[in-house]
This record gives structure tokens, sequence and C-alpha cells, in this order.
């Protein structure tokens, strides 16, 4: 199914395709970035595509999978969630909501038989990506459709590729915690 995670109709929609239905899987993969324009903010859309659309989802889906005692909800969030990011907040503070969200529900939901994964890519050769400049240790989309294949089966809460990248977000992560505490 596709629909706009942004329209007012979207929780709507989504209960009308699931009227008489109980997915083995939702996989969330719903999300978009933006440079921050301070002359004209638009940074609600993004919080809302990549935050509030799978709150939404989980909400219309989730239910249904605990009442089955079966299913897997799986979110695409980013490595980018541990960042504190002056180019693009939006995005770095909704994949941060996110990843806290899933690995939450995760814990909620496993006694009941639902499996919640978050998971966190670095770069994904996809056409957002394109365009951002440097894109260190960037993967295939054909390689991160294998590695969510493989949570589906093996049902991690959290799942983070590649590690090279982690490290370094690490690292970077630490110079900007670093700055604030000084300032």
């Amino acid at each position: 199914m596709v629909a706009d995670v942004c329209a007012t109709s979207y929780r709507e929609t989504l209960s009308a395709a699931l009227a008489d239905a109980t997915p083995d899987a939702c996989i969330y993969a719903a999300g978009i970035g933006r440079v921050l324009d301070l002359a004209s903010p638009a940074e609600a859309e993004v919080v809302t595509t990549n935050l509030t659309g799978a709150v939404i989802t989980a909400e219309v889906v989730l239910p249904r999978m605990v009442a089955a005692r079966r299913g897997h909800f799986l979110g695409l969030s980013s490595q980018a969630d541990r960042l504190i990011d002056d180019g693009a907040p939006s995005y770095a503070a909704s994949k941060a909501g996110l990843s806290s969200y899933l690995e939450g529900l995760a814990f909620a939901c496993r006694p009941h038989g639902v499996a919640v994964t978050n998971v966190r890519f670095g770069f994904v050769a996809t056409t957002m990506s394109e365009g951002q400049g440097p894109r260190p240790f960037v993967i295939s989309a054909e390689r991160a459709a294998a590695l969510i294949e493989r949570c589906l089966k093996r049902r991690p809460i959290r799942f983070t590729a590649p590690w090279r990248m982690a490290i370094a977000l690490w690292f970077l992560g630490l110079g900007r915690r670093v700055r604030i505490w000084l300032s």
C-alpha cells in the first residue's frame, strides 16, 4: 500500500486498507530530510513524515498484531539519530524520536508475540541520498533490502549498519557534545 503519511486522511486510509486483515509484517520506510533554511524553515513536514507517520502507522497496525499474538513492525530510522545536526536538525531529531519510540515499543510488544525492530542505516544509495555530498560507507539499496530481510527473520530490537559509519558518527557526536559542554 502506498499512502501519504502527511495527509489528514492517512489514519483512515490505512485502517480501511487493513479492515479485515492482520499483516504478518509492516515496514515503515517513509523518510525525508532537508537542509535547514532559517529564512523559511519547513521542519514540520520532516517530523511528520519521519516520526508522526510511523506513530500513526503503529497505532493502526500494532493492535491487530497484538490481538493475533503475531507480527513484526519494522521501522527505518537512521544513524543520524545520535547526532546534534545544525544542518538538518529536524531530520536528526525525528530519527532520534523514531529510534526511541521503536525500541520502547519493542519491549512493550514482545510479551504479546509481536516483534518491533529499529533499523539504523547510514547512507543508502537512493534518490534521497543523491546530491548530499560525500556519503562515506554507503551501502546499495539491494544490500539494505537484504539486511531488512535478515531482520525480519531474526527479529532484533535494534539493527545498525554499517558499523564503520556508526563508529565515525560516535566520534563526530562526541565533538559536538564537547562544544555544548564548553559553551
